[in-house]
């Protein structure tokens, strides 16, 4: 991966193929997590696929002061313009789908489309639970230590085996993980405690919407598809069949399916 220079900070970026470009915005905790999904030939080999690190994450530059939302979505607008692109698909999963969703209401002229893999649920019905469990987690972390505190998250939402999950589809990640951790605990829970944004914000998303979801994402998720469905009306639905919200990691080749094809109905003029 090589550097690119974007508004006082360098974000390490991978960009692939030929075609229209097809940006694929870096979750949180998991810094490659798109990496299965980029490298499945039915997207690889049509489209321009660009892939980077958010700030504090592998070799891009360190956070300085308080996690944004709207900074990471800021820091997308400026990748693509380092990248002279004017104009891409937009894919989003977890964390970075509130990045997308950002990216898209306030830079519409650039997001030609947007995918969304189960954006986080900070504004469904039972957000209240999900954001305190959030706020546990940064808890943990600060009474526990980084290690401890990973070691708990991963061991609830993967299992005790969590390091050997990761490392069976991203070899080498689980230590880079561990190495990003405080920017997860430090930086990017708290953006995301501190994302305001609804449907006045989403009523300015007009264009082309895919969301992609699991069947076994659970309740949070669960809101979270009837919400982006309600929210953007225009939205294409596919679950895929038992994927849950680790779909980017357990179901690349059925995510970039699904992707190509929505992207191949919503071609970018020119």
């Amino acid at each position: 991966m090589r550097r690119v220079a974007v508004d006082g900070a360098e974000l390490e970026v991978e960009v692939g193929g030929s075609g229209e470009p097809v940006l694929l915005i870096q979750t949180a905790l998991v810094a490659d997590e798109f990496l299965p999904v980029a490298a499945e030939p039915t997207l690889a080999d049509h489209y321009r696929v660009i892939r980077y690190h958010r700030r504090g994450y592998g070799r891009s530059s360190p956070v300085q002061g308080a996690g944004s939302i709207r900074r990471d979505a800021a820091d997308a607008q400026a990748l693509l313009a380092a990248l002279g692109v004017a104009r891409a698909h937009v894919v989003g999963v977890s964390y970075s789908g509130a990045v997308a969703l950002q990216l898209a209401a306030d830079w519409p002229s650039l997001v030609h489309s947007l995918t969304l893999l189960e954006p986080p649920p900070v504004h469904v019905p039972s957000a209240a639970q999900f954001l305190a469990a959030n706020a546990q987690l940064v808890q943990d972390y600060h009474v526990h230590g980084p290690v401890a505190g990973l070691d708990r998250f991963l061991t609830r939402v993967i299992g005790p085996d969590w390091r050997a999950a990761i490392e069976r589809t991203l070899p080498g990640a689980a230590d880079q993980v561990e190495q990003d951790t405080p920017t997860f605990f430090e930086t990017d829970i708290p953006a995301l405690l501190a994302w305001t944004f609804g449907a006045d914000d989403a009523a300015r998303i007009t264009q082309p919407v895919l969301h992609i979801g699991g069947s076994e994402s659970g309740p949070w998720f669960a809101e979270v598809r009837e919400l982006m469905l309600a929210w953007l009306p225009q939205a294409d639905d596919v679950v895929l069949a038992g994927a849950d919200h680790s779909l980017a990691l357990t179901h690349p080749a059925q995510v970039a399916a699904a992707l190509v094809a929505f992207l191949g109905r919503h071609p970018i003029p020119g």
